[in-house]
């Protein structure tokens, strides 16, 4: 089941909503713990149970861990924790692929290959271990008790708007509002507000570009013309950006929805000007987990130049690991990280370059990543990078970009463009200033007229959404893979 699918919006949502609302409060955790399992189960019906084994073994880790408290056995019991969850994170994650290498270094050698059935990826495994090992540590640090209530704590990793692709909620940010929480209308209304948001960038602009970035990204490398290889790119480039912020939006209006306050985790990544800023503006919530719980235990920027740059280096590779079992992935980390090491060596420089000319670097360099990232093979990443060079073999009779530019795609290709800059946060800005320099009726006419045109934009975007949604086809977010 997915955000942007006919039976969660018309069926499952208004179900948990009426169920949470007229529920006792005491009960509420124990209804939405219920409609995070079904939900979960409807796309992963038979490893439900991976899920659950994960939240029963840290309900009993995290215990084990209060309990060390003071007695000296911490530094034991953590690792024990920390090692149980990579564990099962590895072993579903990167088994095929730790088999399929090894096998490969051991072609010529005697001796028959590894033999292993292929290992299901459970959906949404990376996101909720992390969530396991955000409150074991947060547990570990004394930042957050433990959870005696095992339904509190199960919520905690189980809740289903963050639950198959994040944003990775740290424990601490939410622990308080798992124990009490109360929705008002303010926050409910927020909550739908955002979602409808999040429901537009994945139906009207992500899907859309998205179909048109498969196709090309479908194309056999000596068929690519460079114009075809940039419009693939290009539109992947929004596609990814749109969908998963998209998702981000739909799960916190949801959150704001049950009384939650998740933190934003995009903040216009496209307008950066070095690729660290672009890090502090993309997937912040995973960019703040990997900071927290990995690059300061390192030792982060502490110790010295040398150490920094090996702790960024480890972080990204860490990074691109965990989107997936691919060597794809371990490059495009290590070339993030690589940007981030150059950045800090030369900050001094860097911050005198022009800055039109500093974002567009920036945006050229996030480009190529996106590439490597989305290319199934690095031979594919580096036939598309080359054509998207002028090193492309293809005629341009097989494919050619007036295939892919119709309107449709067009719209949404310049909505993509013109919404990845924060210009609407601007406009509204200027509404307010405009209103509160306002006397008497003119200022409570502007205000209306302006809660209007919200509402009418809103609703006119939550309708074609649907419209759409009633003649797609299934279309799962791009993070569900990871």
């Amino acid at each position: 089941m997915v955000f942007s699918s006919v039976i969660f919006l018309f069926c499952f949502l208004p179900l948990v909503l009426a169920a949470c609302w007229i529920a006792p409060r005491r009960t509420r955790n124990g209804v939405l713990l219920v409609a995070s399992l079904i939900f979960y189960a409807w796309g992963e019906a038979f490893y439900v149970g991976v899920m659950l084994a994960s939240i029963a073994m840290n309900y009993a880790l995290g215990l084990w861990l209060d309990g060390t408290r003071g007695s000296g056995g911490e530094r034991r019991a953590i690792t024990i924790a920390v090692i149980a969850n990579l564990g099962l994170l590895g072993w579903f994650k990167y088994a095929n692929f730790l088999v399929e290498n090894a096998n490969r270094l051991l072609t010529g050698n005697p001796g028959a290959p590894i033999e292993l059935a292929p290992v299901h990826l459970p959906l949404g495994i990376s996101f909720f271990t992390f969530h396991a090992l955000s409150y074991l540590i947060d547990v570990r640090r004394g930042v957050s008790p433990a959870m005696r209530n095992p339904v509190n704590m199960a919520l905690y990793i189980a809740l289903f708007p963050q639950l198959i692709a994040g944003p990775i909620i740290r424990f601490h940010d939410i622990a308080a509002e798992i124990l009490s929480r109360e929705p008002r209308i303010a926050d409910v209304a927020a909550g739908i507000r955002r979602f409808i948001i999040g429901l537009g960038k994945k139906v009207l602009i992500a899907n859309i570009v998205g179909r048109v970035a498969d196709s090309i990204f479908e194309i056999p490398s000596e068929q690519l013309t460079p114009g075809l290889a940039w419009l693939g790119a290009l539109s992947y480039a929004l596609q990814i950006y749109f969908d998963f912020s998209g998702y981000s939006d739909m799960a916190i209006g949801l959150g704001r929805v049950f009384g939650f306050h998740f933190l934003e985790n995009f903040q216009h990544p496209y307008v950066s000007r070095s690729v660290t800023e672009f890090w502090r503006r993309w997937h912040i919530s995973l960019s703040n987990w990997f900071r927290d719980y990995l690059y300061i235990p390192l030792g982060g920027n502490r110790s010295g130049a040398g150490r920094t740059y090996r702790n960024l280096l480890i972080v990204f590779l860490l990074c691109g690991l965990w989107h997936g079992a691919s060597w794809n992935f371990v490059v495009w980390g290590l070339y993030h990280g690589g940007f981030l090491v150059l950045e800090r060596g030369f900050r001094d420089r860097n911050a005198r370059v022009w800055r039109p000319l500093a974002h567009a670097a920036t945006l050229l360099m996030v480009l190529v990543g996106w590439v490597i990232f989305r290319a199934e093979t690095l031979p594919q990443a580096g036939a598309f990078l080359a054509a998207m060079a002028g090193q492309a073999s293809g005629t341009g009779t097989e494919w050619y970009l007036e295939m892919y530019l119709d309107p449709v795609f067009t719209f949404a290709f310049a909505a993509g463009l013109v919404g990845s800059v924060p210009w609407l946060p601007a406009l509204v800005r200027t509404w307010q200033a405009a209103v509160l320099r306002s006397q008497g009726g003119r200022r409570a006419a502007l205000d209306a007229l302006g809660q209007i045109a919200a509402f009418a934009a809103l609703a006119a975007v939550g309708l074609v959404s649907a419209m759409q949604l009633s003649v797609a086809t299934h279309n799962p977010f791009i993070y569900f893979r990871f």
